[in-house]
């Protein structure tokens, strides 16, 4: 082989090694900047990105801690008064058309509010929450409808007073496409 040849090939695999390891660089970046984003993602974007038509909680538990979830994000995160409405709306998809229909958006949104600005000037905040464990929810029927009961220990902090429990009792039913509804929920005795 000549010598102009053999150059030829040096410089050729070197250019080869270069693009190839340039590619991964911007790759690896790429991968790295989408993990980032993912991360910066507020749990209020990540309330608002759970498509219910699609990724449905499967069971009694998953409906009621998404809705726990939602609550912190209420009285937790700081939103605007469009995801605010957007979380009312995600909410209500996971309610019974019952408790929707006995509470219209517009008033359920004014309430929510109301109790969102007393939460925040008592200076509470929700810190965490602990749902039945699956054991625990106790399904049955009544009036003809698959319903379920299962309970979720919210803990509040309070300003300086220290850490408190609100339990709460929450009744679930089933509706025509077999998905679980929060039918209700109260202060558990």
């Amino acid at each position: 082989m000549k010598r102009s040849s053999v150059i030829t090939l040096i410089v050729v695999g070197v250019l080869l090694v270069a693009v190839v390891a340039g590619f991964g660089y911007a790759l690896n970046r790429k991968a790295r900047a989408a993990a980032e984003a993912d991360k910066e993602s507020t749990a209020v974007q990540k309330v608002l990105m759970k498509d219910l038509e699609r990724d449905y909680p499967p069971t009694a538990k998953e409906v009621v801690k998404y809705f726990a979830e939602i609550a912190k994000c209420c009285y937790n995160e700081d939103y605007t008064d469009e995801q605010l409405a957007q979380m009312v709306e995600k909410v209500q998809g996971i309610y019974d058309d019952e408790l929707v229909a006995n509470n219209p958006t517009d008033e359920y949104l004014e309430a929510l509010r109301t109790e969102i600005a007393d939460m925040k000037n008592d200076n509470c905040t929700i810190t965490n929450y602990t749902l039945s464990s699956s054991l625990d929810v106790e399904e049955f029927s009544e009036n003809g409808y698959e319903c379920a009961r299962l309970y979720c220990t919210f803990y509040i902090k309070r300003g300086t007073q220290g850490t408190t429990q609100s339990m709460e009792e929450f009744v679930l039913r089933k509706d025509e496409n077999s998905h679980w509804r929060i039918y209700g929920w109260k202060l558990a005795e």
